[in-house]
C-alpha cells in the first residue's frame, strides 16, 4: 500500500486496531470488530494494557463522540452535522473502520445521486437477457452492509433529493429492503446501522423530511472553540499528509500555523482576538479542513520552490485563496483586514508583504 495515495482508515491504523483488538475484553454489539469503549479510545487517542501508543483521530468532546459510538449500538441511525470543515467526513470514516473494520461502503449524496445508490439497481445486459435474477441485481453499498451486518456512510445527505432520501425510511425504520422484483427482500444483520453527515452552509440544500429526521440522532460537530486545540489539530493532519505525499520540507516551528489560524479565527468571529477590534467576515466558511489545506500548500511551495522551510511567502497564496472566494466583496475584506489588523501587528510584517504583493 506504500504507492497509495490516501488509505482507507482501517488500512493506515491497522496496527493500532490490531492491538487495541488484542487487549479488548469488555462486551461487544453484535458483529462489532471492537467494544464502544476501543472505538472510542481509537478515535480520541491512548495507550493500550501493551503500551501501544493509539494516535487521536479526532480531537473534541469526548461526550459528543460517546454519544455517536452509543448511538450506532442502538437501533437508531446518525446524522453528524455541522458546517464544512468540522471533519464530520474524517469522523464517519474512522467509526466505521473501527466499529465494521470497513469504512468503505460509501454512498456519496449529490444533486444527482440517484434511489439506485440507496437501494440497488441492475445489471441491464442480464436483465434483459435472464430477466430478474439474483445474480443480475446490483447491490447498493448500504443494501451490502445490511448483509453483512456493518456499517453504511452516507455522505452529505442533505445534497441527495429528497424523494431519494426518503428511500432511507424504510430501511431505517423495518430493518427490512424489499426487492419486489424477485419478490423478496434483505433484512439487515444485527450490527448494521448508518453514519450520515450533512451541512447546511452549501447552496443546493434538500431539507430531510420529518419522518427521514425521526430516524436518526443528531450529533452537532462544532469548529474548534480553543485557538490551541485548532493549532493541534492542523499540526496533526498536516504532518499526516506531508508524509503521505512524501513532501521534503517541514515546518520548523508551529508558528506559521498559528498564524493562520488566528486569521480563520478572527475572519470567522468578525472581531480580533482581543476583542478591540471588530472586523467583517468574508462569505467563505475558513474551517479548520481550509486551514489544513492552506499550511500543506505553504509546505509544497517550500519544498519544491523554496529553500524547504516555511514563512509567510508560503502561506500568502494560499491565504489568499481561501479568503477571497469573491473576487469583488471578499477582496474588500481582505483588504481591510490585512491595512487594519496585519498592518498593525509588527511581528506579522513579513506576512503583510507577502499578502500585499498578491493583491
Amino acid at each position: 500500500m506504500t504507492d497509495v495515495l490516501r488509505a482507507h482508515a482501517e488500512q493506515q491504523h491497522a496496527d493500532e486496531l490490531t492491538a487495541l483488538r488484542k487487549q479488548d475484553d469488555r462486551p461487544k454489539p453484535p458483529n462489532w470488530v471492537l467494544s464502544p469503549w476501543a472505538v472510542a479510545t481509537y478515535v480520541l487517542g491512548g495507550e493500550t494494557a501493551d503500551g501501544t501508543v493509539i494516535t487521536p483521530k479526532y480531537l473534541g468532546s469526548r461526550r459528543l463522540i460517546e454519544v455517536a459510538i452509543a448511538t450506532l449500538a442502538t437501533d437508531r441511525a446518525l446524522l453528524l452535522l455541522g458546517v464544512p470543515g468540522t471533519a464530520k467526513t474524517w469522523l464517519s470514516e474512522h467509526l466505521a473502520a473501527a466499529i465494521s473494520g470497513d469504512s468503505t461502503q460509501l454512498v456519496q449524496g449529490t444533486s444527482g445521486t440517484a434511489e439506485e445508490s440507496i437501494r440497488y439497481g441492475w445489471n441491464y445486459a442480464r436483465l434483459l437477457s435472464e430477466g430478474p435474477s439474483q445474480q443480475a441485481l446490483v447491490a447498493s453499498p448500504v443494501l451490502r452492509s445490511m448483509e453483512t451486518g456493518g456499517i453504511a456512510r452516507i455522505e452529505e445527505l442533505t445534497r441527495i433529493p429528497s424523494d431519494v432520501q426518503d428511500a432511507l425510511i424504510t430501511i431505517l425504520s423495518e430493518k427490512t429492503l424489499p426487492i419486489p422484483e424477485l419478490d423478496s427482500e434483505v433484512q439487515a444483520r444485527a450490527g448494521f446501522n448508518i453514519i450520515a453527515t450533512a451541512n447546511d452552509r452549501d447552496r443546493g440544500v434538500n431539507d430531510l423530511s420529518a419522518a427521514l429526521k425521526r430516524r436518526f440522532n443528531v450529533v452537532v460537530l462544532p469548529l474548534p472553540d480553543d485557538p490551541e486545540a485548532e493549532v493541534e489539530i492542523v499540526r496533526l493532519r498536516v504532518k499526516q499528509l506531508g508524509e503521505s505525499l512524501s513532501l521534503p520540507a517541514e515546518l520548523e516551528n508551529i508558528d506559521e500555523i498559528r498564524r493562520v489560524v488566528t486569521v480563520f479565527r478572527e475572519l470567522r468571529d468578525g472581531v480580533t482576538e482581543d476583542g478591540r477590534t471588530k472586523i467583517k467576515s468574508p462569505s467563505g466558511t475558513l474551517s479548520t479542513a481550509e486551514a489544513i489545506s492552506v499550511v500543506t500548500n505553504g509546505i509544497a511551495l517550500a519544498a519544491h520552490f523554496g529553500d524547504g522551510v516555511v514563512r509567510a511567502g508560503d502561506v500568502a497564496a494560499g491565504l489568499h485563496g481561501a479568503v477571497v472566494k469573491d473576487p469583488v466583496q471578499d477582496r474588500i475584506v481582505w483588504q481591510e483586514y490585512l491595512e487594519a489588523v496585519v498592518r498593525e501587528r509588527k511581528p506579522w510584517n513579513d506576512l503583510y508583504r507577502a499578502c500585499r504583493e498578491l493583491m
